[in-house]
């Protein structure tokens, strides 16, 4: 029973903090900030590898933006599909997109982080807009985002994009890095904090000051993290650049990954850095997944299915299933998920659980993680 008032205890705190990060984070697109003047420009970089089926879309909604003064560059990042004939043809329609030839890929690099510091190196704008190629924005992005950059003197601006799930395993895996994100980092602390902290940055949508980036040595800062965008903000705050993030889901929309594989590579992905970043992080968060989340639905099966225990530890336990459900509710509601597949959180969080232990073990082995057709190994001095 003691052990059970802990865990609940413990959620009671996760939902404070969940609903005071949701309460403190401000939606992109309610800005009553004012531009900068004259009006800067931005340079929107798009790196590219194998994404023609993307790229479009992407294209297409950036050259949309009602705000004036803007470059796009995209960098084919060694394709092997048609991604850079379908640039090149958009580029040749609109003087504003270019497209660059990516180099071959040098040791102590990661593909995505070379290829952020090529798009930079050519950019001519005062602030720069990393963001993927599976991303499509609305209209007022551009300005929305640099209103509220301005307002609140941001050297780099991040956060929550909408990510669109219509396959059955997207819509019940995708929404369980929004719950962990929100449930377990005090994201409303770190950024109302009046000295520079550390918070989320998310590589889909990054825009930062260019004058900022370079001071901190820009991508080649970060030039060995798989996690390029969780690093890049750490360097911002370890320069005393102040950083923010905030709700994109009205201006930003991504399709994250197509099938089943690509869930796995990714979580793998991100398992497996998030070791490298903590390995005390990384054995907490399965610990905390586990006992946190998934253990209340097997004891309330267990109860039902096997071996009925007394009253009040029964009920003990299904208020910690409620508040689960509760907080996945919450995130889903917020980022625009179905509620429906709050009850397949378990699942959600198992399918993470089980890459943790999959990336431990390529870890602690050297067998590394692939990413894009890229495998990158503890010799390669890449985590």
């Amino acid at each position: 029973m003691l052990y059970q008032a802990i865990i609940a205890l413990c959620l009671a705190i996760f939902m404070v903090n969940l609903i005071l990060n949701l309460r403190a984070l401000h939606k992109l697109g309610d800005e009553k900030g004012e531009l900068p003047r004259p009006l800067p420009l931005i340079s929107i970089l798009v790196p590219a590898r194998d994404e023609e089926w993307d790229i479009v879309t992407c294209l297409e909604s950036l050259r949309r933006q009602d705000y004036p003064n803007y470059e796009i560059l995209v960098l084919d990042d060694s394709s092997s599909d048609n991604t850079a004939a379908v640039v090149e043809q958009i580029a040749a329609a609109d003087p504003r997109v270019r497209l660059l030839r990516g180099r071959p890929l040098p040791q102590g690099w990661t593909g995505k982080a070379f290829a952020c510091h090529q798009l930079a190196s050519q950019a001519r704008g005062s602030w720069l807009l990393f963001t993927d190629a599976d991303t499509v924005h609305a209209p007022a992005m551009l300005r929305s985002a640099l209103a509220y950059a301005h307002d609140n003197r941001l050297a780099l601006l991040s956060g929550f994009p909408l990510q669109h799930t219509v396959s059955l395993s997207q819509r019940v895996v995708i929404p369980v890095m929004y719950f962990i994100i929100f449930s377990w980092f005090p994201l409303w602390w770190l950024q109302g904090s009046a000295k520079p902290r550390p918070g989320f940055t998310n590589g889909q949508f990054l825009l930062v000051s260019a004058h900022d980036y370079r001071e901190i040595g820009g991508h080649e800062a970060v030039k060995s993290r798989i996690l390029e965008d969780l690093w890049l903000g750490l360097e911002m705050a370890r320069h005393g650049k102040r950083q923010g993030g905030a709700d994109l889901s009205q201006m930003v929309a991504c399709r994250m990954y197509e099938d089943l594989g690509d869930l796995w590579e990714g979580f793998t992905k991100w398992t497996y850095s998030v070791g490298s970043l903590s390995p005390w992080m990384l054995g907490l968060l399965m610990v905390g997944g586990f006992s946190f989340i998934v253990l209340p639905f097997l004891l309330v099966a267990w109860h039902f299915l096997a071996m009925p225990a007394d009253y009040a530890w029964f009920v003990l336990i299904s208020v910690q299933l409620a508040v689960v459900i509760l907080m996945r509710s919450l995130i889903d509601h917020r980022f625009g998920h179905s509620r429906l597949y709050s009850l397949s959180h378990p699942v959600g969080i198992s399918f993470m659980l089980v890459s943790c232990v999959y990336a431990a073990i390529q870890r602690v082995t050297g067998a590394g993680v692939r990413w894009k057709q890229r495998l990158y190994t503890p010799e390669s001095g890449i985590e």
